[in-house]
């Protein structure tokens, strides 16, 4: 097991402050210094320390092909929340028929999962901050394995969604983690790249996982779906548990003014920038989140779309995400994440107005598709800028800070969402009823971005 507070590096003022006079300089027997202070990171300075490379964070020294390894499984961790939520959602109607129940207390065990999904973020992020990343995030992935098992087996509809409702705690621990495991390793324009991977998959898969979902409905019955998330969450706990290290030092578990949850939420919530783009992040997910929950409908009852057509569509705006996040890392690390949201939320202005435009003018199902592909585009842009500037100013409350993201996105999303349903109650959904919200929740991230977070004050990011 490799644990990273081992790997060479320069603490940085604003991360590091040593309470007590760092230790003499230590020469190994390879004629390396090692210089080591209160955190337990230690910067190697070689034979010829003016030649040596500055480590600036602990990531900066693991080697390309470990780093992939851990992109790999922290895009996976933050993965299974998305999927957890969305996987069943194309078994709703036969688990109506099989529960002889509405189709409105189905839908209620999907409230049921994104209640369990925040509360989860909100208890694991300030523990993963105080103990460590590792036993929140074993002791909570077990807890998914068991739930998904209990929901594969619930007899009843009420034991399913209490099922689902501990399914989605256990889900919570990935995507937190995940994003906190970054921020211990990386900062500055590193973080930006890294950041963006896990953006890239947390916009991605609540559009793929109804699509696998339906796929797993042609060759198992729905209560398959759970043993298939069952056996996600196990290969989840494996691998955290073989491949994945402590990333956060004893040191900075107990650090003066952020020993209790209290403090920790005090200390984030007090920042009017991470207010801002909590604001921007949980709206833009919210306008996303509108489209997924009205698509269908929209699309194969508006439009006669077959499954299969529907489908294509998904996968195309699945790619405008991957393409926005993609750009966004590099423009991000170059002009600084609050100006490329100055630009995304803006577009993502005129898009959602632009749908309602082109319906209004009966400009048909192209009029709707192409400024949707747009929307999207704009959400890849938006979302790792904003756990850039949410994370890398809370480096010593990573977990707490990521906790509050992903707890307002899908709380915020799962409160917005219904109102495309009550806007359409008359005359069923359509572009315009969808497009409205998606357009109500982007001025309010725009107002959010100008208001609060004032991108003129925030500095560009370090190196």
């Amino acid at each position: 097991m490799r644990d990273t507070t081992t790997i060479p590096v320069v603490p940085t003022s604003a991360e590091t402050t040593p309470r007590t006079p760092p230790p003499a300089p230590e020469r190994t027997s390879t004629g390396s210094i090692r210089v080591s202070d209160s955190t337990g990171a230690i910067r190697t300075l070689g034979s010829n320390p003016a030649t040596a490379p500055i480590m600036l964070h602990p990531g900066d020294a693991i080697p390309h092909a470990r780093r992939v390894v851990y992109v790999i499984l922290l895009g996976a961790l933050t993965a299974l929340g998305p999927f957890t939520v969305d996987l069943y959602l194309p078994a709703f109607p036969i688990v109506e028929s099989d529960f002889h129940t509405t189709a409105a207390m189905v839908q209620l065990t999907l409230t049921g999962t994104m209640i369990g999904f925040g509360l989860g973020q909100l208890i694991v992020g300030p523990l993963s901050d105080k103990v460590g990343r590792r036993i929140p995030l074993l002791s909570v992935t077990a807890l998914h394995i068991l739930a998904s098992l209990a929901a594969a087996l619930a007899p009843t509809l009420l034991l399913l969604g209490t099922a689902r409702v501990f399914q989605g705690i256990g889900a919570a621990a990935g995507g937190v983690v995940a994003m906190a495991m970054v921020r211990d390793l990386f900062g500055g324009r590193r973080l930006v790249v890294m950041l963006s991977r896990l953006a890239l998959v947390s916009g991605v898969a609540p559009v793929l996982a109804p699509l696998v979902g339906s796929t797993l409905l042609l060759v198992m019955p729905w209560r398959g779906i759970f043993v298939v998330l069952a056996v996600y969450g196990a290969v989840m706990l494996a691998c955290s548990l073989f491949i994945l290290p402590e990333t956060l030092p004893k040191a900075r578990r107990h650090e003066r003014g952020a020993t209790t949850v209290w403090q920790r939420y005090g200390g984030v919530l007090s920042d009017r920038v991470f207010i801002g783009v909590l604001i921007i992040g949980a709206m833009t997910f919210s306008g996303l989140f509108s489209y997924l929950s009205s698509s269908s409908f929209l699309f194969q009852q508006g439009y006669d779309f077959t499954p299969q057509q529907f489908g294509l569509l998904f996968a195309a705006n699945s790619l405008g995400v991957v393409v926005g996040v993609q750009f966004a890392s590099r423009l991000a690390a170059r002009f600084g994440p609050q100006w490329v949201m100055a630009w995304s939320t803006s577009v993502l202005v005129l898009a959602s107005a632009s749908i309602i435009v082109t319906d209004q003018l009966h400009l048909g199902l192209w009029g709707t598709i192409i400024p949707l592909f747009v929307f999207m585009t704009a959400c890849g842009f938006t979302f790792p800028c904003v756990q850039v500037l949410a994370l890398d100013r809370h480096g010593k409350a990573a977990g707490t800070a990521a906790s509050l993201i992903g707890a307002a996105n899908f709380g915020i999303a799962g409160l917005v969402s219904p109102l495309v349903g009550w806007l359409a109650k008359d005359s069923g959904i359509t572009a315009t009823t969808m497009a409205s919200v998606m357009v109500g929740c982007a001025l309010i991230g725009v107002a959010s971005l100008w208001l609060l977070v004032r991108p003129r004050s925030v500095p560009m990011l370090t190196p």
